[in-house]
């Protein structure tokens, strides 16, 4: 339903399995958002180098980070309102934005968490897909307290 695009921007990152994990994150945090109308989200697989470059030209911050995300509209979390975004009158879906994850973060996170490499590009996947919604946790407060008890919801885990 949803046109989930994932490439690599190096060929050599492994992980062969991260393009059908993030699909089906991606999917999960979409449906749980009930966002019914087919959607596309563009998501670019990369390495710390690769991400610290575009940290550095997009927000002025020069290190690497796990996952960033670039969304197209200006939309309210929780309350998805489809004529507020971007069409593809081509592909007649809504253009949510752009993601892209650190395959090294995914390693060293999911490894320092005791979770794994899965669960770890899943989780940032969905992260993503709620910034891309509205979701922000810019303050320690109710925004950050919504976005992870949306995150948790998403991915079947307790509050």
């Amino acid at each position: 339903m949803h046109e989930i695009e994932v490439s690599r921007e190096k060929t050599n990152l492994g992980h062969r399995n991260a393009a059908a994990l993030v699909r089906k994150a991606a999917e999960a945090a979409l449906l749980a958002e009930g966002i019914t109308m087919p959607c596309l989200v563009s998501v670019m697989l990369t390495d710390e180098e690769g991400i610290r470059l575009v940290n550095r030209e997009f927000r002025g911050v020069d290190r690497a980070t796990d996952v960033l995300s670039f969304p197209l509209n200006e939309l309210t979390p929780g309350a998805f309102d489809p004529e507020l975004c971007e069409a593809d009158p081509d592909a007649s879906v809504l253009m949510l934005g752009d993601m892209m994850i650190s395959i090294p973060a995914c390693e060293k996170q999911g490894e320092e968490f005791g979770h794994g490499f899965d669960r770890e590009i899943q989780y940032l996947t969905v992260h993503s897909i709620l910034h891309l919604l509205g979701y922000d946790h810019l303050d320690e407060g109710e925004q950050k307290r919504r976005m992870r008890a949306r995150e948790k919801a998403i991915l079947g885990e307790p509050e």
